[in-house]
């Protein structure tokens, strides 16, 4: 008879056998070990590219091994597990939780179009979770107006997760919820009752001066601090040193900050977007996301770096040194190697930091996170659910 204490516990497992009921099940039975013979209240089951179409059977395979109360999973480009990063060739993580002190709920929700815009079905009533995850298809989902809508409805819910690409395109997606796959929407799980802590890490470094938008419409900057905008990131770039010149002419970012009332702007304060293009003639610059006129904005660049520093300190800051039974971590799969010299460097650094192995996730194209009281979604960043040791 599997036990039942009042602390949690998380373990993980991982594996590389390349049929994906095997890998799914070897990874559940070495997190299994791990729990040492726990009931299993919450499981998420990760899988590469490679184990798409077996994705039902390693659902299934989960569910034999460990019996879960609730199991979510999702089908992406790379898998994370136990401080390794396998981003290429066929792989399963398991993340597996024994949560007493907890109340689970698990839902599916789809996008439905409607005469006043976007409606969503099957999102639960939600009052003060300690987190809400989600696993987005990005190609049936519309994540961004959604979250829109969910912060002005629910604000400051700890909300984390990540779009996981699954195949590449529509109806190539395998989102897991218990004993169910679906190819389109959204799946989640809420938790109450425990300690949940959120991190979001950006990968990014800032340069240049920090410049109010004087004129703009849109995602369309004209201005900034009264000169034309492209003048202004041009001029911020000759002010640069040489080599950071060449780290900016890999691609520039646009910081915009999140709280103005802040006296001074450091990491983790501005919500980091893509530059889309500028235009010589009107010297105006796009970027992916909408801007307003008063807004504050840096440039940034993606920096190594900066991305490991903001990445331990923002463990050390919301952690403060409180235990942690384990995390859920979503990590851009604009990082792992594309960043870092050395593989492996956020599960890694996670796994440091926590002081045990009870890591798991998947690399996204986007990651969604709370920033200043706000769930966004992300680009770049290492996003996180740590579960506290109660």
């Amino acid at each position: 008879m599997k036990q039942r204490t009042l602390t949690s516990r998380i373990a993980a497992g991982l594996s590389t056998a390349a049929s994906a009921a095997e890998a799914a099940a070897a990874a559940a039975r070495e997190a299994a070990a791990a729990l040492e013979g726990r009931e299993t209240d919450l499981a998420f089951l990760f899988l590469s590219s490679a184990h798409l179409d077996g994705a039902a059977e390693a659902a299934a395979a989960v569910t034999d091994e460990l019996a879960p109360r609730a199991l979510l999973g999702c089908v992406a480009d790379g898998v994370l597990a136990q401080g390794r990063e396998l981003e290429e060739g066929p792989a399963a993580a398991v993340w597996a939780s024994s949560l007493p002190a907890a109340t689970v709920g698990s839902f599916h929700v789809a996008a439905l179009e409607t005469a006043d815009g976007l409606a969503v079905a099957g999102f639960p009533g939600v009052r003060d979770p300690a987190l809400v995850a989600l696993l987005v298809d990005p190609f049936s989902f519309p994540i961004g107006a959604f979250l829109q809508q969910l912060n002005d409805e629910h604000p400051g819910l700890p909300l984390v997760g990540g779009i996981a690409p699954g195949g590449g395109r529509p109806g190539r997606q395998a989102l897991i919820l218990n004993d169910e796959v679906h190819d389109d929407g959204a799946v989640g799980v809420t938790v109450d009752g425990i300690g949940v802590r959120t991190v979001v890490s950006q990968g990014c470094a800032p340069f240049g001066r920090e410049s109010v938008i004087t004129r703009a419409e849109g995602n369309v900057i004209h201005e900034l601090a009264g000169e034309r905008a492209l003048d202004r990131l041009r001029a911020d770039i000759v002010a640069l040193p040489p080599a950071e010149q060449s780290q900016v002419a890999e691609g520039v970012l646009a910081g915009l900050v999140i709280d103005e009332n802040k006296s001074e702007y450091g990491r983790g304060d501005y919500l980091i977007r893509g530059l889309l293009g500028a235009d010589e003639a009107s010297g105006s610059i796009a970027v992916g996301e909408q801007v307003r006129v008063g807004q504050t904005l840096r440039f940034h660049f993606r920096d190594a770096t900066s991305a490991d520093e903001d990445l331990r300190e923002a463990l050390d800051r919301e952690l403060g040194g409180a235990p942690a039974a384990g995390a859920l971590l979503f990590s851009c799969n604009g990082r792992g190697t594309n960043m870092f010299p050395q593989p492996d460097h956020d599960a890694r650094t996670i796994v440091e930091a926590l002081g045990r192995p009870a890591v798991a996730g998947f690399f996204c194209g986007g990651e969604i996170g709370p920033v200043g009281g706000r769930a966004f979604l992300h680009g770049f960043t290492a996003t996180l659910a740590v579960f506290l040791d109660t």
